[in-house]
């Protein structure tokens, strides 16, 4: 990427990242291991959202789940690639 657009894109420490799961998913356990591990090397702020306490999340994700967000934008679903989600908050 250019790095004229790159100074306008919020530094990883001012993105949030948002992990949608549900209780007993082992997919959701390892996509927690990733977002961890990335979003504590790079300083960026996360959350878990559990898919049962929120209808408008299980309405919208059930089928997807684990969901990965990025500042409320969808980036992945049911395998988080660590490269991947790397280059999303650092570019």
């Amino acid at each position: 990427m250019s790095p004229l657009f790159r100074r306008n894109a919020p530094a990883p420490r001012d993105r949030l990242v948002t992990l949608v799961r549900k209780p007993g998913c082992h997919l959701c356990d390892d996509a927690q291991l990733v977002v961890g591990k990335v979003c504590g090397d790079l300083g960026v702020t996360w959350e878990q959202k559990d898919i049962t306490e929120d209808r408008q999340l299980h309405d919208q994700y059930w089928e997807q789940i684990p969901v990965v967000l990025i500042d409320g934008e969808q980036h992945t679903f049911w395998r988080v690639n660590e490269q991947r989600l790397r280059k999303a908050l650092t570019d």
